[in-house]
């Protein structure tokens, strides 16, 4: 059965469910049913489902397993890899090549789409495979009662739980994992613990009480009567009726795939986006151009399309998808063998690096699952450890005489802290006896237990320990500041429960600690509250705290450093949201800035944006709530991540740029990530940030690099064919040069950012992006110097073909040939002075692919492989000479301008 799913998703009702029945498919119709309703309407009874209608049920609903997704085969990956605009331009290119008979340029076009897609495709196909199932999440077995055959006897036994379906009836117990969506038809002090689908570390209370008339509600988890799969028992006992198995569970329905920022992509796919169409709009415009150029001068020829072919070709940047993909595969790399960071969607390494807020869950990211003694004090506020023992006592020997199948988080926390293997000479629990314990529950709210002191022989010592609102209504008495006791009288009550509320409100969970002495006999074998939990003297309290989650003060320090900012996304208090702040160094601002999820409800997206940009912490949240925080942000031009662990957390880690989740997420939560942290790290987020911001400037620098030596060509290239009668450089010529210039850029994946000194105090790094309006600017400063080198070559080469030494010289052979070897060199210097600032030594790749285009450019024009692209001329002697002057000018004139602009450059 599914909660509130759409019409088609519904699975068909049974026929037993006839239109005079309630919808148990409906969560807002379920939410007002009563108990006796929903068994009417499942046709069931507390008795359970025979096993011929169980075995019917099942064939209509199938088994109670997570739903499975069917990834795409590898043809739809490449096919839809083909959507790339630089794919599909190359393409184009390709098809036209192949119409004015250049078949070597278009097999070469064709090869480096399919190398491109082929590259996309297989990192798509990696991904998906680390996409882990939810099997896992659930138990495997299930305390089911049914009935052999109509009308028997009910018996309880142990079922698999992929065999349940609605309406049978399970029985929970503590530590027990809810196997499906449960509505409790009994239950004895349960409590539930559900951090995975609310965020809340403390569990929650559950009964069987019926709402008659309540308005519709479609929060699921806060409704008492329901336990969801994906739960665990904490205390108390229960039965209940299943609801909902399958993909028709609550925990199934937010683990669904929604459609993943819809708000204009992701900031990398709108950065690349914005490039690669102001790139494609510039080839169409300048072969445009050459086409009409040639035709207002020389009339309209069909010899003129290879020149167009040839410019368009000249600025395009073939191997860009295979640049981007190499240097953000080779940053995952990194990041998976150096920082156990593993990067499932390969662009949100990039996304990482332009990221300016990060959005986080608290429970099981920034804090763990468990509590911490923050302090023990006496009625007055002052620290006692006394209270810490006592309050050890009482943990103690309720876990041991009361038979718990598992400690209560809070007594664990106490007894780590000041517990029986405390070495300490003062600690009582290794003095005393225990003699009787009532454990806690959810309804009395308080645990007492009774010992025998060997200083007090006759006499028996009630401890109690629970909420103050329960324990201090018993007490009538408390310590003072010297040691003794006093009367606690209506004077007094009210500074003990300002004491208390203070603690409270700074988020501290407290307990109050009280006990009593009295005669052996006043206390009777058979322990019950009206014996023992009466005139008591208050010893204090004890204040817990979440467990900070190791690394995670460093890492939100770290991330300040970066200049990103945190907000914490949580469905817990807002005082304990916001002293879990406070302990990580994060200000949540003055008391009552905290906003409420449902504070954020009464404003409209724009009010929400400009409150997020002021708030730091949003409490009490539901997985709408956090998604629509994220959404928000991201609509006012902030590129967000989310960080989460539990299945609450999908829908934002969906809604943001890029979702992160830490070790020991929710399995579902893995697979729906785009950065998993491998390692209990949390300060591998900030260099995560660092890497990704890395790679972005290694992308980044391809970028200027290739398009600024493009443009220059193009520049060139139309010149150049405007005044001479033939080409300057042949399409597959300018294609092969492209090649080697791009596959030598691809070591610009293996450089890294020089090592920063000690920043200075207050210095923060930025977020780094592609900036399509600065690409514009520094293109055209670099181009137009790049077209500079370019036409003196031209120069060169048109005084010494005009010697009486050229005689005889194919001068369109010559062109060739001495243009292609200029070009190589050029573009060697290049890659050698724009590579990303750093005064360090270049890392062996980057050596090899300067040295590896200077080679080709030389060499190339004289080895056997020349006919084959059409460079059959020698270069005279005298040309070399020249070809030096010109690149010794140019180097300096870049080197002139990159020193200048080194702050613009290092940052574009």
């Amino acid at each position: 059965m599914a909660w509130g799913s759409e019409a088609s998703a519904r699975p068909a009702a049974p026929p037993q469910l006839t239109a005079a029945r309630p919808d148990t498919t409906d969560p807002a119709v379920l939410s007002r049913l009563t108990t006796l309703e929903v068994l009417r309407a499942l046709e069931t009874s507390p008795r359970g489902l025979d096993e011929p209608r169980a075995q019917r049920l099942l064939e209509r609903y199938g088994e109670n397993t997570p739903p499975t997704a069917h990834p795409p085969g590898r043809l739809r990956r490449f096919a839809r890899s083909l959507r790339d605009p630089f794919s599909s331009v190359l393409l184009v290119l390709g098809v036209v090549s192949a119409a004015v008979s250049a078949w070597a340029t278009a097999a070469v076009i064709t090869v480096l789409v399919v190398i491109s897609c082929v590259l996309r495709s297989a990192g798509e196909h990696r991904a998906e495979r680390a996409a882990a199932g939810l099997r896992e999440l659930v138990a495997a077995t299930a305390t089911v009662r049914r009935r052999p055959a109509p009308g028997a006897e009910p018996r309880v036994r142990e079922l698999p739980v992929d065999q349940l379906v609605p309406g049978d009836v399970v029985l929970l117990g503590p530590g027990d994992v809810v196997p499906a969506d449960v509505r409790l038809l009994r239950a004895t002090g349960l409590t539930v613990h559900q951090p995975a689908l609310t965020g809340e570390s403390a569990p929650v209370t559950r009964n069987a009480r019926d709402t008659p008339g309540a308005p519709p509600s479609w929060d699921l988890p806060g409704q008492r009567h329901l336990c969801l799969q994906g739960g665990s028992v904490a205390t108390g006992s229960g039965t209940g009726v299943v609801v909902a198995t399958g993909a028709g569970t609550f925990w199934a329905r937010q683990s669904r795939p929604v459609p993943r920022r819809t708000t204009g992509g992701t900031v990398f796919h709108q950065a690349l986006g914005g490039v690669s169409w102001t790139l494609i709009r510039l080839m169409l415009c300048a072969a445009a151009l050459v086409l009409a150029a040639h035709t207002v001068l020389r009339g309209p020829a069909l010899d003129t399309v290879p020149l167009a072919v040839a410019v368009a070709v000249a600025l395009t940047p073939e191997m860009l998808p295979v640049v981007v993909n190499v240097s953000l595969a080779r940053g995952a790399v990194r990041l998976a063998g150096e920082h156990a960071v593993m990067v499932r969607r390969l662009p949100a390494l990039h996304d990482l690096g332009a990221m300016e807020v990060l959005c986080t869950d608290k429970t099981g990211t920034l804090t763990r699952d468990r509590p911490v003694l923050h302090s023990a004090l006496d009625p007055w506020g002052r620290p006692d450890p006394e209270v810490l023992g006592w309050a050890a006592v009482n943990a103690h020997w309720t876990l041991h005489l009361a038979e718990l199948p598992a400690p209560d988080p809070l007594d664990e926390a106490i007894l780590r802290a000041g517990g029986p293997g405390d070495p300490d000479p003062g600690d009582p629990c290794g003095r005393l006896t225990g003699l009787a314990a009532l454990p806690f529950d959810p309804v009395r709210r308080r645990a007492t237990a009774v010992v025998r002191e060997p200083d007090h022989p006759g006499t028996h010592t009630v401890v109690v320990k629970g909420a103050v609102e329960e324990v201090l209504p018993r007490c009538t008495r408390l310590r003072t500041e010297a040691g003794g006791e006093r009367a606690l009288d209506e004077a007094l009550r009210p500074e003990v429960l300002a004491l208390a509320e203070r603690q409270a409100a700074a988020g501290l969970r407290l307990l109050a600690v009280a006990m009593a002495r009295r005669p052996g006999r006043t206390v009777p074998a058979g322990l019950t509250p009206a014996s023992a939990e009466r005139e008591l003297t208050l010893l204090g309290f004890v204040a817990l705290r979440d467990e900070l989650a190791p690394g995670a003060a460093e890492a939100l320090s770290a991330l300040a450093r970066q200049g990103i900012a945190v907000k914490v996304l949580t469905g817990d208090h807002p005082a304990t949201a916001a002293r879990a702040c406070r302990d990580l160094g994060l200000d949540p601002g003055p008391p009552g800035t905290v906003v409420t999820g449902a504070h954020t409800e009464t404003l409209d997206d724009a009010e929400l944006a400009e409150l997020a940009a002021t708030r730091t912490v949003f409490a009490r949240c539901t997985p709408a709530h956090k998604a629509r925080v994220v959404e928000v942000l991201r609509a006012a031009g902030h590129p967000t991540g989310f960080l989460g662990d539990g299945v609450n957390d999908l829908p934002a880690l969906h809604a943001a740029d890029v979702g992160i989740c830490p070790l020991g997420a929710a399995d579902v939560t893995r697979a729906g990530a785009d950065v998993v942290l491998a390692g209990k790290d949390l300060t591998a987020i900030g260099r995560a940030v660092t890497c990704g911001r890395d790679t972005t400037r290694n992308i980044t620098t391809y970028l200027r690099v290739v398009l600024s030596s493009n443009l220059g060509n193009v520049i060139a290239m139309m010149v150049a064919g405007l005044l001479l009668p033939f080409l300057p450089m042949l399409p597959l010529q300018v294609l092969v040069q492209n090649l080697c210039f791009d596959a030598a850029q691809l070591a610009f994946a293996f450089d890294r950012a020089e090592p920063r000194a000690e920043p200075r105090a207050g210095a923060r790094d930025g977020p780094t992006v592609l900036r399509p309006r600065a690409f514009t600017a520094f293109v055209l400063r670099f181009g137009a110097l790049n077209a500079a080198a370019d036409l003196g070559t031209f120069a060169a080469l048109g005084w010494l073909l005009s010697l009486p030494s050229a005689a005889g010289l194919d001068t369109h052979a010559v062109f060739h040939a001495g243009w292609f070897t200029e070009n190589l060199l050029t573009q060697a210097l290049v890659i050698w002075l724009l590579r990303p600032g750093s005064a360090r030594r270049m890392p062996p790749p980057l050596v090899a692919a300067v040295a590896g285009l200077t080679a080709i450019g030389l060499l190339l024009p004289l080895s056997p492989l020349a006919p084959a692209l059409g460079l059959t001329a020698t270069l005279p002697g005298a040309y070399y000479p020249l070809l030096g002057v010109v690149l010794v000018v140019y180097a300096g004139a870049l080197g002139f301008i990159r020193a200048r602009y080194r702050g613009a450059i290092s940052i574009l």
